[in-house]
């Protein structure tokens, strides 16, 4: 209701903006495989903030309104590399003609694109309004939305949204490979968006349905959507690799658009379909289980969960985290909010075992720790050793019983196949590194 209010209230100024409408022509290309890198970033000043929001995420992930619940919700193969800054991955992606290039977190776990958190948003002759306002919740911040020109000024009740107006425009993801007509959020205010300039969302169309006002049973193609539409790739479907790192910000990652790289992973993909269970079935979410050690002690038992691109740590429901921490010995620290163990229960680690689908995919003790080099930078001690593996702030049985972040995602190749509703993971060749 008070999202209601909000966005009814801003979209009186709306109606007085004086950008052109959209067309719905679309451009279909042709065009080489292309690489968009994306950079890993830490941006956090503890893990203990770093923890918090994750489980805020979590939580806001969970309790999401549902689309239709009175809130309304093939040509090539195109790469992308992506930077790792150790809390997120982000992708410069570029807006409007000439393209102004932002800075954009990489997302599984939304679908809409939005700038102008950081970066103010620039309008150009490709700019064009739709007369909509956009709202989407977050676990960790919010942001208010303009059309580049006339400020809304919105009165925030929480810090889990963000309200922007949406535009059309073309985004170019690398050098030739321009989405056109794709729909865009403009923020005007924001928090919790530190250092990035908004998000490119690349998950499940669905979650993009009754963000929209006063179109509330709209929904919103992405842009994978549109490039597949346009006929910029060859298949409805996007590859991620991601890599462990010992950096503050490097670039070791990327996206592909259309198709999988086979140059990033070393065993055979693996596919599952996207979960029936809700809420986990709105999402990349999958089925799994997980056991410890070569005894095979479960740890959490089948059940559903996502695959979330935006949330950095390993997240199992309270009940098995316990088990997960009793089996390790890990004490919780302080100073991090991460487990920490001990050299001796570091050398007596054993690896976790990830059972989706008809194969098992370990993750080794290694695998299961924050990097060593980067311990200061999130309030750690040099020497610590910390477990990335951490608490989802609720209890299993209730449809999303575990989130695969960032640092179990940096150990597989990870495939979401759109059109046929299903999620692939091969190994890698960082899948057993000991670079941690």
């Amino acid at each position: 209701m008070l999202a209601g209010l909000r966005l009814a209230s801003a979209f009186l100024w709306v109606l007085s903006l004086g950008l052109p409408h959209a067309s719905e022509a679309l451009v279909v290309r042709d065009t080489p495989r292309v690489t968009l890198p994306i950079a890993r970033r830490l941006n956090v000043t503890g893990a203990a903030n770093l923890v918090k929001l994750d489980q805020a995420r979590a939580k806001a992930l969970k309790t999401r309104p549902k689309a239709g619940t009175g809130l309304s919700p093939r040509a090539t193969i195109f790469d992308a590399p992506v930077t790792n800054q150790a809390v997120d991955y982000v992708a410069t992606v570029g807006v409007g003609s000439p393209p102004t290039d932002y800075s954009l977190l990489i997302d599984t776990g939304s679908s809409n694109t939005w700038v102008g958190a950081g970066k103010a948003f620039v309008q150009s002759s490709t700019t064009k309004a739709t007369g909509n306002l956009v709202e989407v919740t977050y676990g960790s911040g919010f942001v208010f939305g303009t059309d580049g020109l006339h400020p809304l000024r919105l009165f925030c009740l929480n810090t889990d949204y963000y309200v922007g107006e949406q535009v059309i425009d073309q985004v170019t993801l690398a050098p030739g490979f321009v989405v056109e007509n794709q729909s865009l959020g403009v923020a005007f205010e924001d928090a919790g968006f530190d250092g990035v300039d908004g998000i490119i969302g690349i998950g499940p169309v669905d979650l993009t349905c009754g963000t929209l006002f006063p179109a509330l049973t709209d929904c919103i193609p992405t842009v994978t959507d549109n490039a597949f539409s346009q006929g910029l790739i060859a298949a409805h479907e996007i590859g991620i690799s991601f890599a462990p790192t010992q950096s503050l910000e490097i670039t070791n990652g990327e996206l592909t658009f259309g198709g999988i790289d086979e140059t990033k992973f070393t065993g055979p993909l693996s596919f599952v379909p996207i979960t029936s269970t809700s809420p986990a079935n709105e999402f990349v979410g999958i089925d799994q289980t997980v056991t410890y050690g070569s005894a095979g002690t479960v740890v959490l038992p089948a059940t559903s969960g996502i695959t979330d691109t935006g949330t950095t740590l390993l997240l199992l429901a309270s009940d098995a985290f316990a088990v997960y921490q009793n089996l390790t010995g890990g004490v919780p620290d302080n100073d991090t909010g991460l487990l920490r163990l001990t050299p001796a229960q570091f050398a007596n680690l054993e690896s976790l075992f990830f059972h989706i689908g008809d194969t098992t995919f370990e993750f080794t003790p290694n695998a299961q720790i924050w990097p060593r080099a980067l311990n200061t930078a999130i309030g750690g001690q040099p020497d610590s050793i910390y477990l990335i593996v951490n608490d989802l702030g609720s209890l299993s049985g209730e449809g999303l019983d575990f989130i695969d972040g960032m640092t179990f995602l940096e150990r597989f190749y990870y495939v979401f196949d759109i059109a046929n509703s299903r999620v692939g993971f091969a190994t890698t060749q960082f899948t057993d590194a000991t670079s941690n």
